[in-house]
């Protein structure tokens, strides 16, 4: 099936203009902010406040803190296969890419592409997969392949002409710590990421992003409350500028401010040893709708829409697929 199915990208541009298409992901962090009577408000505010912290971060040479402006382009790529004699396209996942634009000089620099995660496979696996194994199992359980065919199908489109003729640089997506792990701080500090912390062992996003082939390092910048969490390839440290770097940075913990304050927007910092918790209450909340309820109520409805359009009709042809796909050694 190697030969059958290809990927293509389209890209839309993040900015207080923006509406979901109709192929998006309705539960994309960035499309639940663009919705309702306030969706406009909500992009301004979010889009201000990833300007504030770019400049925060990138204060030297910086005096009045407003030299730099971030772009974002929701990249979203489409998997296109041969199913009966018929050209089909499913729409796999999305993610940002980031532009810095020096208002100074006017010079614009390709920031990294990644940073937000969405993906219709891994809601199926997650919001009906897991479910249906758990419904009459009396504890917890994972079985051993899961996340296996979204991983493969990930690393594919990686290796793939339509990534490497757009983006020279492997992605890095930035997410929340887990609620259900410890991190404990350790003494390494890069001056952009800022301290490091760790944790014993890994939570079950953990091991679903290794199976993408991307490592996980936790970091919490100068000025957070609250490690984040960056999947990676390569070296995170060394591989990318600082620049690029706090276009990540500036740009998820804008958006985990808003999704999960609790967290992200509390107003104590991390202790050495962090437990995250959604129950904590001393936190400030942003002035930025976001319906997290809804949320996870759609990634069961997408989840059950790839079932129905992706997994069902394909599931064979992909199954064989996976078997003769062999994962590069790292």
């Amino acid at each position: 099936m190697a030969d059958d199915f290809t990927f293509s990208i389209t890209t839309t541009r993040f900015d207080d203009d923006y509406a979901p298409s109709k192929s998006s992901r309705v539960t994309t962090n960035f499309a639940n902010l663009a919705r309702g009577e306030h969706r406009q408000q909500n992009l301004r505010n979010t889009l201000t406040m990833i300007d504030r912290r770019f400049n925060d971060l990138a204060h030297w040479d910086n005096p009045d803190g407003n030299r730099y402006t971030v772009e974002l382009d929701i990249v979203s790529v489409q998997l296109r296969f041969t199913a009966e004699g018929a050209d089909r396209e499913f729409p796999l996942l999305e993610v940002l890419d980031v532009q810095i634009v020096d208002t100074w000089t006017s010079i614009r620099r390709h920031g990294i592409v990644g940073n937000n995660f969405s993906s219709y496979v891994r809601d199926y696996d997650f919001s009906v997969l897991l479910p249906a194994v758990n419904a009459d199992s009396p504890k917890p359980t994972v079985p051993g392949d899961f996340g296996d065919l979204h991983g493969k199908l990930f690393r594919h489109f990686l290796d793939s002409p339509a990534y490497r003729e757009r983006f020279t640089l492997p992605p890095v997506i930035c997410i929340s710590v887990s609620t259900s792990k410890t991190y404990h701080r350790t003494a390494n500090q890069h001056p952009v990421l800022g301290v490091e912390y760790q944790q014993e062992e890994y939570s079950l996003t953990d091991e679903y992003f290794s199976k993408m082939g991307m490592k996980v390092r936790y970091f919490m910048p100068r000025g957070s409350v609250a490690p984040l969490a960056f999947y990676h390839r390569g070296d995170l440290l060394n591989d990318y500028a600082d620049l690029q770097l706090i276009g990540t940075i500036s740009t998820m913990e804008t958006f985990q401010k808003i999704y999960r304050p609790e967290i992200y927007n509390a107003n104590s910092a991390a202790a050495p040893v962090f437990r995250p918790s959604l129950e904590v209450q001393d936190y400030s909340r942003t002035e930025i709708a976001y319906d997290r309820v809804e949320r996870s109520r759609l990634a069961i409805t997408q989840g059950q829409y790839t079932e129905e359009q992706f997994i069902k009709p394909h599931g064979e042809a992909l199954a064989q697929w996976a078997a003769d796909y062999l994962v590069p050694v790292a």
